[in-house]
């Protein structure tokens, strides 16, 4: 479908009316068949003011409703997530490549994310009142206003979701500013709360590209911005907000993720943990294994060499094409990131690395890429990036105190993980490792949304999300209260009244 043959969709949502941008177009693209599945034109920076504007003169009737006025709303979109399950699952999966039985759990997470958060808001964020000799200590929290929040394309509903639905809860106002490469996730995700009941206002969709989200994080009128997403976008937004200190900003950017294995039994079972962690989602998660650390000697010889097979018969593939096995692996994001993918491996081999499982573009003009694994032991430079796709980097040691230094080399702290028998071990691992999520004996990437989720150095600004939203979602407020003036019983020292 060329340019002049697409019908443009009304992709922006504006104080509960969906509008055509009036900026320049673009389209989002299936990377499994690079066919086009949407097209819009972008926001202007005067649309987004209008959001933001709308979002300001809907913020103070939102808050004003009890928290469980607004809870009725929010779990009416929750009610609608289960309705259209299968209906946001599909385009997930048409937008992101990701296989289907990997999407349906995204949205289950998005269902499961509103008990999750009211939880987390009554326990952290709720009311509290205690006694005094006169009066009453009384400890409240309250919203911070208009909040942008901008959702990442690796999993476009699920991530947005876990700020959008805390934010809502306390009692923000939302500007929405999604991926440029997932908008009818999002434009389906906004569908669904204004069938809920959300009041106009209350949540604002800005579709585009890089402009459209530099006005938003630039308009003076946003008290806060949550943003998930690269460590180089991350960094740009904590330097232009260094100096407004009145703005909450919460990060999650990403991880160059170690996983060692020492003194583990089940090699079967470590494999399965070590591909779950590495090349699940494509390697498109932020928590990903980057790094896998094996000791030198016949055990880390033996995973090695289950792992090589194992990798070598993963099923990459289109789950939404007719026939064929349902894959692990979808496609990546794009064949942009596929070739980016493949050109990261060839540096690497440069550097010294040995390709033990070549990954390869499987196919032209799309984002479908074998899964690879290279050993970079000899490599003496490492460099401290984060290959975004299934390329997993080897290592092997000679005793665990250096298996440790080198996963803590690096200057990203997500997610990190030990696959190992020995509680000692763990014990050790745990006190010394540096990420904001540490597993013993499970995929690295299975972080809960009943715990915190956040991390370190590059990879976050010490604001972790999921059940810790609540926290940057709302500020305290501390009174201490007396129900009329009252002359104490004894005066201050030098004092007459």
């Amino acid at each position: 479908m060329t340019q002049s043959e697409q019908k443009f969709i009304d992709g922006q949502f504006i104080n509960g009316q969906w509008l055509a941008g009036e900026g320049e177009a673009f389209e989002s693209i299936n990377p499994a068949t690079d066919e086009p599945v949407w097209a819009a034109k972008s926001a202007t920076p005067e649309q987004v003011n209008d959001a933001v504007t709308a979002a300001r003169d809907a913020f103070y009737p939102w808050a004003d409703m009890t928290v469980e006025a607004r809870l009725d709303i929010i779990k009416k979109f929750a009610e609608l997530l289960g309705e259209y399950k299968e209906k946001m699952a599909y385009a997930i999966a048409l937008e992101t490549g990701k296989p289907l039985w990997e999407t349906r759990t995204e949205v289950g997470a998005m269902i499961g994310k509103v008990a999750i958060s009211e939880k987390a808001y009554n326990e952290r964020t709720g009311t509290k009142e205690n006694p005094m000799p006169q009066g009453k200590a009384i400890l409240r929290h309250r919203p911070h206003g208009v909040v942008a929040v901008y959702g990442p394309y690796n999993f476009p509903g699920h991530l947005p979701n876990g700020h959008i639905v805390p934010a809502l809860i306390a009692g923000n106002t939302v500007v929405f500013k999604p991926s440029e490469m997932t908008p009818m996730v999002a434009q389906l995700t906004v569908e669904l709360w204004q069938k809920a009941g959300l009041p106009k206002g209350v949540l604002n969709l800005v579709q585009g590209e890089v402009e459209t989200g530099k006005a938003l994080a630039n308009h003076p009128q946003i008290d806060g911005l949550f943003f998930t997403g690269s460590s180089g976008t991350g960094h740009f937004l904590h330097e232009q907000y260094a100096a407004q200190p009145n703005k909450i900003l919460a990060l999650e950017m990403g991880g160059n993720n170690p996983l060692i294995v020492n003194e583990a039994e089940n090699t079967d079972a470590v494999v399965h943990d070590i591909l779950q962690s590495a090349f699940i989602s494509s390697g498109q998660r932020c928590t990903c294994s980057r790094k896998l650390l094996l000791p030198v000697g016949a055990e880390g010889d033996a995973i090695l060499a289950k792992l090589i097979e194992a990798t070598k018969a993963i099923v990459v593939g289109d789950s939404l094409a007719e026939g064929g096995d349902e894959p692990f692996m979808g496609s990546m994001i794009s064949e942009r990131a596929a070739l980016g993918m493949v050109e990261a491996q060839k540096q690497l081999i440069e550097l010294g690395g040995k390709p033990l499982v070549e990954l390869t573009h499987l196919k032209e003009n799309t984002g479908f890429v074998s899964p690879g694994i290279i050993d970079c032991t000899d490599i003496a430079n490492f460099p401290d990036d984060e290959h975004f796709g299934p390329l997993l980097k080897v290592f092997r040691f000679s005793d665990f105190d250096r298996a440790i230094e080198i996963a803590n080399d690096t200057s990203y702290g997500l997610s990190a993980g030990l696959l190992s028998d020995s509680e000692a071990l763990y014990n050790k691992f745990l006190s010394r490792i540096r990420a904001g999520i540490v597993n013993w004996n499970r995929p690295i990437t299975g972080a809960s949304s009943a715990a915190p989720f956040g991390g370190v150095g590059k990879s976050g600004n010490h604001r972790a999300s999921a059940y810790y939203a609540a926290d940057y979602c709302a500020y305290p407020v501390a009174s201490v209260e007396l129900e009329q003036v009252t002359l104490p019983g004894t005066l201050s020292p030098g004092l007459s009244i």
